[in-house]
């Protein structure tokens, strides 16, 4: 019998979230629980779960509402009865536009940006960790950016952004230490062609997925509070 594993993405409607969905559907060992605002709006991954044989569930969560969180949680566990969550995806996030540097962003947007990137990974991995620590792979992984990285030196641009990813590893080295059990890591999936990537970007989004998820399956513990790029390097904080 297939050892199965349960993986639950947020913002799985589109652009990183929608194109996991699509790759871990690919092995019969995965059953995914997609979350997203409006499943009902949703119509590329209700065609996924028509054809997915159980194997996929659609699950309503906003990452800026504790109470939609909380509720979704319950939903979930309902869903796997008695299964973990072997891999936490906090994928969800937000892109201000306009001019957003440091000298100019505006701080309301900031907050807003902060939320999302952020206070949603938070809320819902307090939410969801008591069914992650059920599992065997025991997994959470924030997907984060080189632009919240110093290390990486990336300028002047996208500082709203920057500065919740900054903020998102921090988290990801607060959660590693405190549960030592469970492996948690930031991944930066590259500069992809989706909605919020834009088309001039430097790589498919179907590239850059699968070397997240190669990434992700190859993880040990002692992987836990570091940071990596979609080619498996780990990226400096």
């Amino acid at each position: 019998m297939t050892r199965e594993y349960v993986w639950l993405i947020t913002g799985a409607n589109r652009g990183i979230g929608l194109e996991m969905v699509k790759q871990l559907l690919q092995s019969p060992s995965n059953i995914i629980i997609a979350a997203s605002r409006n499943p009902a709006k949703a119509t590329e991954l209700q065609g996924l779960a028509e054809k997915a044989g159980g194997k996929l569930h659609l699950v309503a969560l906003d990452v800026t509402d504790k109470e939609s969180i909380s509720q979704a949680a319950q939903e979930v566990a309902g869903v796997l009865g008695g299964k973990g969550i072997d891999y936490l995806i906090n994928n969800a996030g937000i892109l201000p536009g306009g001019e957003d540097t440091a000298f100019s962003l505006d701080v309301d947007i900031l907050a807003s940006t902060f939320a999302t990137n952020v206070g949603g990974p938070v809320y819902v991995a307090q939410a969801f960790i008591g069914l992650v620590e059920q599992s065997e792979k025991k997994t959470v992984v924030n997907i984060s950016s080189v632009l919240g990285s110093i290390g990486s030196d990336v300028g002047v641009i996208w500082a709203s952004y920057a500065i919740t990813k900054a903020a998102l590893n921090m988290l990801t080295y607060k959660e590693a230490k405190e549960k030592p059990d469970i492996t948690v890591i930031s991944m930066c999936p590259g500069w992809l062609q989706t909605d919020m990537g834009g088309p001039n970007a430097s790589h498919p989004v179907s590239v850059g997925v699968e070397g997240v998820l190669k990434t992700i399956l190859s993880l040990t513990p002692e992987d836990s509070g570091k940071c990596f790029n979609f080619d498996g390097q780990p990226v400096p904080w």
